[in-house]
């Protein structure tokens, strides 16, 4: 049995693109950072905690884990929590650009092996008018959404490139490696 351990509608949505039966199963973590952990650190840590807690329930599975962080400069930038840190966060992002960290995990519930890594990937915004802004997140009102940005939607238009192996990982479940992990430990996609 394969399983994702997320609350996302956006992972949910991207793991169905493989065609492979599976069960989502939220997993109970505490997403707080540690003192002095890098952003690297703590995504890959999150994504195995995920697939850990759920793994632990749920023997003679598959279980597979995600976390991503926004950084721009040396700054984590996190969910936006309410419209003016949305507005706050694409004013700061105008013109420049942001890097993505997205830790996936992969456990294997009954041997207990683990699959982990951390794919970056970079985006850079257009320069933005505060008038452009406030269209966008009226229309689009992206507060579930790291860095305020939902590219697979209208924030599409914010953006000027993007620096990546896989298009998949902007949105948080990096497809190119999770197939990876799953074929070495014996599920074939295609």
């Amino acid at each position: 049995m394969l399983i994702l351990a997320s609350s996302s509608p956006y992972r949910r949505e991207l793991l169905s693109r493989l065609q492979l039966p599976f069960t989502v199963i939220a997993p109970e973590v505490d997403e707080t950072p540690l003192a002095n952990e890098t952003p690297q650190a703590l995504v890959e840590r999150l994504a195995v905690a995920k697939a850990r807690a759920v793994a632990e329930q749920h023997p003679g599975s598959l279980v597979i884990g995600s976390d991503q962080v926004a950084v721009h400069g040396d700054e984590i930038v996190g969910k936006p929590r309410d419209h003016a840190h949305a507005v706050e966060q694409l004013r700061q992002a105008s013109g420049k650009a942001i890097t993505l960290y997205t830790g996936l995990a992969l456990i294997n519930a009954d041997s207990g092996h683990i699959q982990s890594e951390v794919i970056p990937y970079r985006v850079v915004f257009r320069e933005l008018s505060d008038e452009q802004i406030e269209r966008y997140l009226q229309k689009e009102q992206p507060y579930s959404c790291s860095g305020s940005v939902k590219s697979e939607g209208l924030g599409i238009a914010l953006l000027e490139r993007f620096d990546g192996d896989d298009p998949n990982t902007l949105i948080g479940l990096p497809l190119i490696r999770l197939v990876r992990m799953l074929e070495r430990e014996g599920v074939t996609v295609i």
